[in-house]
């Protein structure tokens, strides 16, 4: 596995909804000193119900997010993903399937207090709207992000499987 050190001061971590990138952008973020930017609390305003953000006000704190020097940043937003990938110095992309999504949307919403990247005030609760965004959309953006992934030119990691993405926290020490 290649070491964390080769993905550089900029790290882009992309994957399914409730695949675990939120979580691993901290633990990043913690072993490396780094500061952890979620795009999904720059998409919404906080303490909404994950109402989204004029997307002139996203672009613009996504890019002044980008521009910093050291950063590890998770989320898809494909309006916006061409520019980070060139600030980009390495990519995670974790590729689990649906249904390790789903069972991870169930866990997180039932039994978590408090989530990584979540939304401050707005507390964790089952949607319909994110089971079917699940079921429906993430197998083809899966396809999408594995065909992208092949033509990035970054030292770069694909992790298709919850014990290939424990494997990943084992050996990197996270």
């Amino acid at each position: 596995m290649i070491p964390l050190s080769s993905f550089g001061e900029r790290i882009c971590i992309l994957g399914p909804s409730n695949s675990g990138k939120s979580t691993l952008a901290n633990a990043i973020g913690r072993k490396r000193n780094v500061e952890v930017i979620h795009l999904d609390q720059l998409y919404h305003l906080q303490n909404t119900d994950w109402q989204v953000r004029p997307t002139n006000e996203f672009i613009a704190l996504h890019d002044a997010a980008i521009a910093r020097d050291h950063w590890v940043m998770d989320g898809n937003y494909s309006s916006c993903m061409e520019q980070r990938l060139k600030r980009a110095t390495g990519l995670i992309l974790l590729d689990v399937s649906t249904s390790t999504s789903l069972l991870r949307y169930f866990y997180r919403t039932l039994f978590e207090r408090k989530r990584y990247g979540g939304l401050e005030g707005v507390p964790e609760r089952i949607k319909w709207d994110m089971i079917h965004h699940i079921i429906l959309s993430t197998p083809k953006n899966r396809n999408r992000y594995k065909t992208m992934f092949y033509d990035i030119d970054l030292p770069k990691v694909r992790l298709s499987s919850a014990h290939q993405i424990d494997q990943c926290y084992r050996n990197w020490g996270l």
